[in-house]
């Protein structure tokens, strides 16, 4: 079978160096021409795709962040205007409810608070990873607003930096165009709202996009020190960490070498979520005290025996369709196999969506807790690129509208579990 041509919409990249794989600088302009060389799930090299010219005139992280700002004012506006029409107030569900208000706590008073419900259970803040309020702390510290309001800022600061990271990692491995869609369709997740509030999702899936996309540029030691970040943000982080030591043992068998870099790289990524386990053991004296603590929370690991009960325990109509949805969940993960998605991608987006599964949370969190695995936004994202213009823009307004009618409803309801 004859070699590929060239892509005709291929253009020079300045970026473009040696090989990352091998640890080496991208810059480094002295290495060979091309792209570096990603890895597919199967541990194959592959052809990467560049960056094509159907976009016009404006540059793509423009499209990519513009896109997905509007999609989040829609959201924005959508809430204010239901608020006003109850008589609720949108903002305060936007920082100062919920989990919102462990993090502000933590932020001023730091760890050390316990809530025990009426039925005995006793909920610690040490639940909580420290970097969210550490940056509230810091950022009220520093400009003229309280804690909630700079987890605020934090967040929709963030979740510009979580676009834009995806945005690269989508470009990188299919394209402009399905970069910008991908950044958009993150936006019009259905429990996108999330996004505008004082949560940690946002400052998550920024250092993750960003670490994984240092990975595919061969920056080890970057992507280690933003894994390290992230595992102070979320207990998922242990996908990353997953993403960034399978992807160097599939290296390691394929060249028989491993950089010291690439090395060093994957011995700094746990070092921030493995860090926060051993303070909660020393501070409570066990070295399970983070699991105890979860557990107590009701978020243990129980290997998808509590999603098995809440689904058997269910209407039959209602548990079909609950059947139907994972049915299609998991549809999607084999799109994205399919799709020869960058190896520290694929392994990222499906241990984020193991995590999410396996674990005894409330049904309705789940997805939100799979909102970072934003690979599994690939598939469609590859596939609204292949439109027109002027058919992919309804798709994305629709959704854009049905996500922010859906998070006004479920903000001035009961509110994410």
């Amino acid at each position: 079978m004859p070699a590929p041509g060239p892509d005709p919409l291929d253009r020079p990249d300045p970026l473009d160096g040696s090989d990352p794989l091998d640890g080496s600088d991208p810059l480094d302009r002295s290495g060979p021409r091309g792209r570096p060389d990603p890895l597919d799930p199967a541990g194959r090299p592959r052809r990467p795709r560049r960056p094509g010219r159907s976009l016009g005139a404006a540059h793509p992280t423009v499209l990519a962040l513009g896109g997905y700002a509007l999609t989040r004012v829609i959201g924005l506006a959508v809430l204010a205007i239901a608020a006003t029409a109850t008589g609720k107030d949108g903002l305060h569900r936007l920082k100062g409810r919920w989990d919102s208000v462990w993090y502000v706590r933590i932020a001023e008073n730091g760890y050390g608070h316990e809530t025990t419900l009426a039925n005995g259970d006793v909920h610690s803040d040490l639940a909580f990873f420290p970097l969210f309020p550490a940056l509230e702390r810091g950022l009220s510290a520093v400009l003229p607003v309280d804690a909630a309001t700079a987890g605020l800022v934090l967040s929709w600061t963030a979740g510009l930096a979580a676009a834009w990271g995806i945005h690269k990692c989508g470009e990188y491995a299919f394209g402009a165009r399905a970069g910008v869609l991908l950044a958009v369709l993150w936006g019009v997740y259905p429990t996108a709202f999330v996004q505008s509030m004082a949560y940690t999702e946002t400052l998550f899936t920024a250092l993750a996009a960003w670490s994984l996309y240092a990975v595919l540029r061969g920056r080890w030691i970057l992507a280690g020190v933003l894994c390290a970040a992230a595992g102070l943000t979320r207990p998922t982080a242990a996908a990353l960490i997953a993403a960034l030591g399978i992807t160097a043992l599939v290296l390691l068998v394929r060249d028989r070498r491993l950089p010291w870099r690439t090395v060093l790289g994957v011995l700094i990524a746990p070092l921030g979520w493995l860090g926060y386990i051993v303070y909660v053991g020393v501070r409570q004296g066990s070295a399970t005290a983070y699991f105890e603590v979860q557990a107590a929370w009701g978020n243990s690991i129980d290997g998808g025996v509590a999603l098995a009960r809440f689904i058997a325990g269910l209407p039959w109509p209602a548990a079909l369709g609950l059947c139907a949805a994972l049915a299609l969940l998991g549809w999607l993960v084999a799109l994205c196999v399919r799709q020869g998605q960058p190896l520290p991608l694929l392994v990222y987006t499906i241990g984020v969506v193991f995590v999410s599964l396996v674990g005894a949370a409330y049904f309705g969190s789940r997805p939100r807790l799979m909102m970072p695995a934003f690979g599994l936004l690939l598939p469609p994202a590859v596939a609204l690129a292949r439109l027109r213009t002027r058919t992919g823009l309804p798709v994305l307004a629709g959704l854009a509208v049905a996500s922010a009618v859906y998070g006004a409803f479920t903000l001035l309801g009961s509110g994410p579990p």
